[in-house]
């Protein structure tokens, strides 16, 4: 559950858009916020998480309003699912103000009012610091949160009613290497790589990736819930996407069905990340990625 703000210059090559990035907040964007924090009453202090899609919408003046695409709240072990939930970045991203509903399991109504300002940026993300409350029909909490606002990057919309891969991903040769002593020839460990070609992603349902292993040893991707905090199980599968071994060399794809949020992770190099925003066919025409800086 996280947060962040990134705007992108965009360069077209070959009907992408390649970044050159610097935090700024812009229309039509597609956002992930991630954090946590603590949920506080006079009787009990809470873990709580923070996990939301976000699509900006058009700008008035320096406000820009955003809708709540998918995500969930969480308070210790009790999970909140968004129902309706909207926002505005205000002052053009230095500060974010998020208001209305989410629901438990039980369909009970509980009510948000989050306000966020900019603590830091990079040009991956921006870093806010999220005051406010969460009420429950049991409780009203005073809300304390960090949370990290990542921006997905545009690129040109391309049909998916052919069923075809339009988009691939490749796992970056010498991924597996990090942090050991591996001598890969052709892979120099001292410079800074990442691990796949696109780790950040926005789409619509039915899109369908093809993931390409670079690398020289088998991979294999699925998708799961990150346990934050728990270094030793960083992640719980969620049976959602399942790859199998992928072969150096070989390939395979992954079609991304249902809305949400998408974690998705290498059980043999739990370092290894791609998260993906599926969100519904909206009246806009764009998608985003975030593509890293280095490609082998």
């Amino acid at each position: 559950m996280k947060a962040v703000i990134l705007l992108l210059s965009l360069l077209v090559v070959s009907g992408y858009f390649a970044n050159e990035s610097f935090a700024e907040v812009s229309e039509n964007q597609s956002f992930l916020l991630e954090g946590s924090g603590f949920a506080v009453t006079e009787e009990v202090i809470r873990i709580s998480e923070i996990d939301l899609a976000l699509s900006s919408q058009d700008q008035h003046g320096s406000t820009i309003n955003f809708l709540t695409e998918d995500g969930f709240i969480i308070l210790d072990d009790e999970e909140f699912v968004i129902s309706n939930l909207q926002g505005k970045f205000l002052r053009e991203g230095k500060y974010i103000r998020l208001n209305g509903e989410v629901e438990n399991s039980n369909g009970l109504d509980t009510s948000i009012s989050l306000f966020g300002r900019l603590v830091e940026k990079s040009k991956d993300a921006s870093i806010y610091g999220f005051t406010g409350r969460i009420t429950t029909p049991d409780n009203s909490y005073k809300i304390i949160y960090t949370t990290k606002l990542s921006t997905l990057t545009k690129i040109s919309q391309i049909s998916t009613e052919s069923k075809e891969a339009y988009l691939t991903i490749h796992i970056l040769r010498g991924s597996s290497a990090q942090g050991t002593n591996d001598t890969i020839p052709g892979f120099d460990a001292s410079r800074s790589l990442r691990f796949f070609s696109i780790d950040r992603l926005s789409v619509h349902p039915g899109t369908i990736i093809n993931l390409v292993n670079d690398d020289v040893t088998n991979h294999s991707i699925i998708s799961g819930k990150e346990n934050y905090g728990d270094r030793n199980i960083p992640f719980t599968p969620d049976g959602r996407i399942s790859t199998g071994q992928i072969a150096p060399g070989g390939s395979t794809t992954i079609t991304f069905d249902g809305l949400g949020i998408y974690k998705l992770y290498d059980p043999d190099y739990d370092y290894m990340r791609i998260e993906v925003a599926s969100f519904p066919n909206v009246i806009r025409d764009t998608f985003g990625t975030t593509k890293n800086q280095q490609e082998n």
